[in-house]
This record gives C-alpha cells, sequence and structure tokens, in this order.
C-alpha cells in the first residue's frame, strides 16, 4: 500500500507548499485539513493512525515520548521527525524519497528522524 502523510500543525508550510510543487500526487493531509490544530501530541497521533496516515512533524521535544507510549498499546502507521535546521530543500527531497521507494507497511510503528 502507498504510504500516506500527515503533516503536524508545527510542520513548515514551506516544506508542504514545496512538497506538492516536488510531487502534486503525494498524498498529504494538512494539520488544518484533519482539524489538529491546538491539539496535544496523544490526540494528533490517534487521528493520523485512525487515517493511515504517516505523521511528518517537527516537534523533536514531546512527540517521541508520545510515540512510545501510544505504540505500546496501539498501532501507529509511523512518524517522521524532521532533525533541527534541516534544510527545506532537503526535507522535500527525503519525503519524496520515502513516498516513492517504500511501502506503507515499512513504517509501521517506526519513528524515523530525517534526513535519515
Amino acid at each position: 500500500m502507498r504510504v500516506k502523510f500527515q503533516a503536524d500543525a508545527d510542520l513548515d508550510g514551506r516544506i508542504l507548499r514545496g512538497l506538492r510543487r516536488a510531487a502534486p500526487e503525494i498524498d498529504i493531509r494538512t494539520a488544518a485539513e484533519a482539524g489538529l490544530t491546538g491539539l496535544k501530541d496523544p490526540e494528533v497521533l490517534r487521528i493520523a493512525a485512525d487515517s493511515g496516515r504517516i505523521l511528518v512533524s517537527q516537534d523533536r521535544r514531546t512527540m517521541p515520548a508520545h510515540f512510545a507510549r501510544f505504540t505500546s498499546d496501539a498501532r501507529s502507521p509511523g512518524v517522521i521527525l524532521l532533525r533541527e535546521a534541516i534544510p527545506i530543500s532537503t526535507a522535500i527531497e527525503e519525503l519524496v524519497l520515502i513516498w516513492n521507494a517504500s511501502e506503507a507497511e515499512e513504517w509501521v510503528n517506526r519513528i524515523v528522524w530525517i534526513p535519515l
């Protein structure tokens, strides 16, 4: 099955716009489209999981611990965290690569930092 992404509310909008320009066929839902704005991490993870979408976030401080708790008793499509100071172009390239070169099943219950 093809990878689908869910943008967290803290994801830089330039990454979303650039990703849609670079590969308009990628299925990425914005935080606004999913109603994530203002929600706490556990709820964000639940919404992404319920929709079968890998969460893409820049929340390096709290998301890893919430993800660990979430996956202790639930299944997650996965989380991709962007490293601090990652160039926008690198983030876009890595997400396009993940979308092109992997299947959704490869990411289940995994948290990955990019650049890889």
